[in-house]
């Protein structure tokens, strides 16, 4: 059975006497920064809200929006019993433990509140943060990787890893990590890269978000038939679904939402300008 030995990489990516920089830490900041500069560039192609200004203050709010939701979706949707009886444990978040829905639901959050304080609309704010998302899902999955965490399922394909640890088992599994992200992080970018360049999709407030919602879901979902479940859920549903997958409907339909939500308003809007182009004709006419 062909198969690859992981490769010893060190957790540390760098260290500078006793300060220890960890390649997860360095994904989250990499994935901030570059995420921050792209909606900054996406923001200067127009001259509506939300602007590089808007975003310059955003940061902060996405910051704190993915690490505490992360954090409380691990805690509530992966680990719910285990934290209730160590509540404390709940505030390590360096011991690991992040959730991607949490996150989701953290920056959405943040997004509402920002822009409500700013006065401009929450889907505006919501589609270049979408655009920019699968920048940080690529590193964050590649840290995953690297930290030889969150693999696959034992597999007999001759690109099976053999992942360190008991856990493992010493057998070929899935590279899922990598699958995630290029499904979700490159493909997923590619994608909203080329739709944000169409007028006809841009002019269309949370279509993008939508897009994203819809295009992460389905990747998670398919994702997880080659994920590993985690240990302390396993499957659910006296099945093979995950809870990974039970996460990712609900985005696929809110995704659906949003689209529609797009559609109509922009159906809504032309029809206005319609009936005030005929008044208008009918004024110029009598």
């Amino acid at each position: 059975m062909l198969a690859i030995l992981f490769p010893a990489i060190d957790p540390v990516a760098i260290q500078i006497g006793p300060l220890a920089i960890r390649w997860y830490a360095l994904a989250y900041l990499i994935g901030f920064v570059a995420g921050w500069r792209y909606c900054i560039g996406l923001a200067h192609k127009d001259d509506r809200p939300p602007t590089a200004v808007d975003f310059d203050d955003f940061l902060t709010w996405a910051v704190v929006g993915v690490i505490l939701g992360g954090r409380l979706g691990y805690v509530l949707f992966y680990n719910t019993a285990y934290y209730l009886n160590n509540p404390l444990e709940a505030l390590a978040v360096w011991h690991g433990g992040m959730s991607f829905h949490g996150g989701l639901l953290g920056v959405v959050t943040a997004i509402v509140l920002f822009s409500r304080r700013r006065g401009f609309s929450p889907l505006a704010l919501g589609d270049l943060i979408a655009c920019a998302a699968p920048i940080g899902l690529f590193f964050g999955r590649i840290a995953n990787f690297v930290n030889a965490e969150l693999w696959g399922r034992v597999t007999d394909v001759p690109w099976g890893v053999i992942f360190p640890g008991e856990r493992a088992g010493g057998l070929p599994r899935h590279p899922s990590q990598l699958y995630e992200a290029t499904l979700e992080g490159l493909v997923l970018f590619i994608v909203l890269a080329i739709l944000a360049r169409r007028p006809s999709i841009r002019n269309r407030p949370g279509r993008l978000a939508g897009i994203f919602f819809i295009g992460y879901g389905i990747s998670r979902i398919v994702v997880e038939h080659f994920r590993e479940p985690d240990p302390q859920l396993g499957f659910l549903l006296g099945g093979n679904v995950t809870m990974g997958q039970i996460l990712s409907v609900p985005m696929v339909l809110v995704g659906i939402a949003l689209i529609v939500i797009a559609r109509s308003r922009a159906a809504g809007s032309g029809a206005a300008s319609g009936g005030e182009a005929s008044q208008t004709g009918a004024r110029d006419g009598g």
